[in-house]
């Protein structure tokens, strides 16, 4: 008895103190888009006529454990027996040995964007005006393009073929082979954010040649010149979102809702609580996002009757669907339109639901 409990002791301790490469994820507070959070509205819109707004549209998050923690086993083994929470590997959330600073620049970034998307697909999707060009969003160090290119220029052409998408500027550099140059034209960043201020268009640009260098990201070799190009757009009016200590590129579809129904008469959601999550991309597509199964059971907990879920995360979903919550299934805002309607009518026989996989 005495070696089994010393034994016993052991075990215990090496539970306790022992770190295990695992980390943990449980569900996070859910925001009301239509509403106030911390005493501020989390959408302020002007500018533009508003109408007055009903129910719940919210945007789901989730926790997770910081980049430095070290998870014990006897934690590990209860997050594994806790129904709500999940563990998963550390590199599932922090790959590549990503410092927690690291990691919470990334997701402002993400939720920065995912904001101005969705702006952009809720004002498309009213047939309201937007204007957007391809810009430099950021330089890498030591690249090429580092003292040549800045973040936020205005990349008009490569090599005279005018850009539309930033998917177009990297399939013009691929066209050289490594050591040859490449022709940028631009509107330098200062002079279009000049142009923005005073209200008109940028025309003084300029031609900035750069030598590419071979990829070294271990994928095929191909010529790079080591910026990332992104979307950067004018609004015809104001639409600020407020929302603090929240990351990642996963409100971008309930955001967009949000300021569809702000700028439109009625309720989106008839007085009901709806839930959701998904990206968003200019022209309304939704995409798929992590930690679903925390997300519907933050939002149940809080009241939520329906989730909008990604058609990609249904499944996963759908294995674990929380009492008293369903699941409605949606790839595109007018997806999610369809559906609200169907919900503030009362007809949820008509929802497209998740089902497993």
């Amino acid at each position: 008895m005495l070696a089994s409990t010393l034994m016993l002791i052991a075990l215990l301790c090496a539970g306790v103190f022992i770190p295990v490469p695992y980390a943990e994820m449980s569900p996070g507070p859910t925001v009301n888009t239509l509403g106030e959070h911390d005493g501020e509205p989390v959408l302020r819109i002007s500018g533009r006529k508003t109408y007055a707004t009903s129910g719940h549209l919210n945007m789901t998050t989730v926790r997770v454990t910081s980049a430095e923690y070290r998870m014990n086993l006897v934690e590990a083994v209860y997050g594994w027996l806790a129904h709500d929470n999940k563990v998963v590997p550390h590199d599932t959330l922090y790959p590549d040995g990503k410092t927690e600073e690291e990691s919470t620049q990334e997701n402002a970034e993400e939720f920065s964007q995912s904001q101005e998307s969705a702006k952009v697909a809720a004002l498309r999707q009213l047939g309201i005006p937007v204007r957007s060009w391809v810009i430099v969003s950021t330089v890498v160090k030591g690249s090429p393009a580092e003292g040549e290119l800045h973040a936020g220029d205005v990349i008009k052409a490569v090599d005279g073929t005018a850009v539309e998408r930033p998917a177009d500027v990297a399939e013009l550099v691929t066209r050289h082979k490594p050591g040859e140059d490449v022709v940028f034209t631009i509107v330098p960043a200062k002079e279009q954010a000049a142009a923005e201020k005073e209200n008109r268009t940028a025309t003084a640009t300029e031609q900035v040649t750069i030598t590419t260098a071979a990829s070294d990201d271990g994928g095929e070799r191909r010529a790079v010149v080591g910026i990332s190009a992104g979307t950067d757009h004018t609004f015809p009016f104001t639409i600020d979102i407020e929302l603090a200590d929240v990351g990642g590129p996963s409100a971008g579809l309930m955001f967009a809702l949000g300021i569809y129904d702000k700028l439109t008469p009625g309720s989106l959601t008839g007085g009901k609580f709806v839930a959701g999550t998904g990206t968003i991309d200019d022209e309304g597509e939704v995409g798929p996002i992590g930690g679903v199964e925390m997300k519907t059971v933050g939002a149940r907990s809080k009241g939520a009757r329906f989730f909008l879920t990604p058609a990609d995360n249904c499944a996963a979903a759908a294995r674990d669907t929380p009492e008293g919550l369903t699941l409605v299934k949606v790839s595109t805002m007018d997806d999610a339109l369809d559906a609200l309607e169907d919900i503030r009518s009362g007809r949820t026989d008509d929802l497209p639901r998740c089902a497993a996989g």
